[in-house]
């Protein structure tokens, strides 16, 4: 009988803090009656795993504790003795697994679960943690292909998860002043935005590295870290960081900090899915190959151009230009020819562009950044130069786990700044410029025997039934082939 009573006062727990029940009360005991001021009843602790506990997962799991307030209970991650040995060291008593499949069907008592994985993992990993009902915080990209993000956003409705992505930048409180801008109107009717990048700052742009088993590290589990994607022998440089750069794993530089900058447009101007996608890239030329054709890889730069209709905040459709590699747009006159535009040095940035003047800005990440707005007129309004908000990464994870005792329906849920009801659409429009990329490369045989790049065009995108309507061969990149084992 005690077992019994036992298992039923856990299922009792984690229905409670899932479902976000109106009896609270039941479950959760007042702390000044247990214990007085600073007492946490244990009841009143949420259980978090992380999958993925090294590089940015030991900030994740780490912020999501909230100094301690919550219980971490396991980590996941394929190789204990790099830099995930941070996260054991800080959570000395959470259990240790390589396989976030085995974690989540032993540990019963798991809530919610951070996801900080190279990109490929994110989907089937959200995936099999939401269809145990365990709450899922996912780095971005939220996914690694269209048809995932649109997967996810779907089934964190139909279970009632709750849901964050981390595109921490969201939480930022100076994009306030952002949307307060464009929703006064100071721009007037907004139809162009450019948004640019430094990145890649990892290798990408050639030849895929040779496989070489040997070099693998011993501690390292390569067929789990390989996960969905196509087995193969152990391939150097790709672990920990450098599989960015490659299709298999990684999302290139859209998926890194395309999903902070894209944010912020996507999010104040109230966009939905782009109704075209056009690219070009930078062409990489060697005696042998003298085209830029790298099948397995990101390009080491790229001009995307996507468009959007008109939107309630947005009363007249928009052109959104995408550059990286290091191309930025040409200086605006009306912005003095000595002020950065976009972030420190011009690196990275984003002009939203509007008949009566424009919003140069950079809220991405963690970097403390002004937004500034420009006027035809030579009116001028500049942010605070320092973060209104010292909490850890805007308290981007704090709120996901407040929202995850709260329950699906509560308000904390529904202030999210990034759960799969917004995170799910912007990453889709992310990634739609991979997918213009990827087209972009695809060559075949003509008449003469030669091989012709024949998918250069725009692309017409129906996104609400995820297709390219004029050019067939690119829907391929909606989705992806999954190895047998990590199928969604």
């Amino acid at each position: 009988m005690k077992n019994k009573k036992t298992q039923s006062s856990t299922n009792s727990r984690r229905s409670f803090i899932k479902k976000g029940a109106v009896a609270s009360s039941i479950f959760i005991v007042p702390r000044h009656v247990l214990g007085g001021v600073g007492y946490l009843a244990p009841s009143d602790r949420l259980n978090i795993a992380a999958i993925g506990a090294g590089g940015k997962g030991a900030s994740d799991i780490a912020n999501a504790s909230v100094n301690g307030r919550e219980n971490v209970v396991a980590l996941c991650d394929v190789d204990f003795e790099g830099s995930a040995k941070r996260s054991v060291e800080r959570f000395p008593k959470a259990k240790l697994y390589a396989d976030f499949r085995e974690m989540l069907d032993k540990e019963k008592g798991i809530d919610a679960v951070t996801i900080s994985t190279p990109d490929h993992v994110h989907g089937p990993a959200a995936a099999y943690a939401m269809n145990r009902g365990v709450h899922v915080y996912v780095q971005k990209p939220m996914t690694h292909n269209i048809r995932e993000a649109r997967m996810l956003t779907q089934m964190a409705r139909d279970k009632k998860i709750v849901t964050q992505m981390g595109n921490q930048g969201g939480s930022n409180p100076l994009l306030g002043m952002v949307q307060k801008w464009i929703d006064n109107g100071s721009i007037g009717a907004v139809s162009k935005v450019q948004i640019w990048t430094n990145r890649p700052v990892w290798p990408q742009g050639g030849a895929m590295p040779e496989p070489n088993a040997s070099m693998k590290p011993d501690s390292l589990n390569w067929d789990l870290w390989l996960g969905p994607a196509p087995e193969k022998p152990y391939t150097p440089n790709l672990h920990p960081f450098n599989w960015r750069g490659w299709w298999d794993y990684g999302t290139g530089a859209l998926g890194d900090v395309g999903c902070h900058l894209i944010d912020i447009p996507f999010r104040t101007l109230g966009l939905k899915y782009p109704t075209d996608a056009e690219c070009s890239v930078g062409a990489v030329y060697s005696q042998m190959w003298n085209a830029d054709y790298h099948p397995e890889g990101c390009p080491a730069s790229s001009f995307i151009t996507l468009h959007f209709d008109a939107t309630e905040k947005s009363k007249s459709p928009i052109e959104m230009t995408w550059s990286d590699g290091g191309i930025r747009p040409a200086h605006p006159e009306i912005i003095p020819a000595n002020n950065d535009i976009g972030g420190p040095d011009s690196q990275n940035g984003v002009l939203i562009i509007g008949e009566k003047g424009i919003i140069s800005t950079n809220i991405n990440d963690s970097s403390p950044l002004t937004p500034k707005l420009y006027l035809n007129d030579g009116t001028t309004d500049f942010g605070p130069e320092t973060e209104p908000n010292d909490e850890p990464e805007y308290g981007h994870q704090r709120k996901w786990v407040d929202a995850c005792k709260a329950g699906f329906a509560s308000k904390e849920h529904k202030e999210l700044t990034s759960s799969f009801d917004y995170a799910g659409p912007m990453t889709e429009t992310v990634l739609m410029g991979n997918l213009a990329i990827r087209s972009y490369l695809l060559r075949k045989e003509n008449e003469k025997g030669a091989m012709d790049f024949y998918a250069r065009k725009k692309l017409l995108w129906d996104g609400e039934n995820m297709r390219i309507t004029n050019l067939e061969e690119a829907n391929q990149y909606v989705g992806r082939t999954y190895r047998k084992g990590w199928e969604m």
